[in-house]
Order: C-alpha cells, then sequence, then structure tokens
C-alpha cells in the first residue's frame, strides 16, 4: 500500500543524527544524503526519508499522526528509544512499556524527533 515515508524535518543534518541513532537500535544502517540535502533509509524495499519542506515554510509534526516502526523484541524497542533520547528526542505519551489491544499485547515506546514528529517502536509481543 505504501511506497515511502517522508517527514519534514527543519535541520535535516540534526534530524539525521538522530535517526541514524534510533534506526541503528533496530539493526538498520545509517541515512544517505542525496544531492538535494534530502536523507533516505531504505530497509527490506521500505523506504524513510527527512527533508526540508520544499515550500520554504518550517517542519512541523501533523496533529493525529504517528509514525511507527517496527521492533523484533521489547529490548530492541528499549535500546531505540534510549537512542532516541540521548540524541535530541523527546518523551512522549506514557513510559515505555505492554499496552494489551485487540491486537493481543503490545511493547511500545513513543518520542518526538527533533522537529515534532510523533514516533512508535512496537513490538508484537507472544
Amino acid at each position: 500500500m505504501f511506497s515511502h515515508i517522508m517527514v519534514g524535518a527543519n535541520d535535516v543534518e540534526e534530524s539525521k543524527k538522530f535517526y541514524d541513532a534510533t534506526l541503528a537500535a533496530m539493526g538498520h544502517s545509517a541515512g544517505t544524503n542525496d544531492k538535494n540535502g534530502r536523507c533516505f533509509y531504505v530497509a527490506d524495499g521500505l523506504m524513510f526519508a527527512l527533508t526540508k519542506p520544499i515550500n520554504g515554510e518550517s517542519a512541523c509534526h501533523g496533529n493525529g499522526s504517528t509514525i511507527g516502526f517496527a521492533a523484533k523484541s521489547e529490548a530492541e524497542v528499549d535500546a531505540w528509544y534510549a537512542a532516541g533520547i540521548a540524541n535530541g528526542g523527546e518523551h512522549c505519551e506514557d513510559a515505555p512499556g505492554v499496552r494489551e489491544s485487540d491486537m493481543g499485547g503490545l511493547y511500545l515506546a513513543y518520542l518526538r524527533d527533533p522537529s515534532g514528529n510523533k514516533l512508535c517502536a512496537m513490538y508484537r509481543m507472544g
């Protein structure tokens, strides 16, 4: 259904530092910048990207929007969260932990990136 996710970043290099650290905690390679100053992360045919807004205005988060990253374990969620806090991310929502849902147990952690985008690392338990 999706070809890619691109988020706005006020400072692409600051955001790249944050995403390089958080995604490395999940086993992904560092992002690659293109000639236009955008940064791309590619894994398993999927793409996540950072860009300064084309219209020249400040990047802002989407109210009600969350971008979720799949984790392989609770420990990976915790490592993602710790790397994010250490690299300019801000805590949001509840502390990392288990949430029960109609889909079963989920281990989740939430952060805001340096531009305010809301992110989640999620491990589907059991």
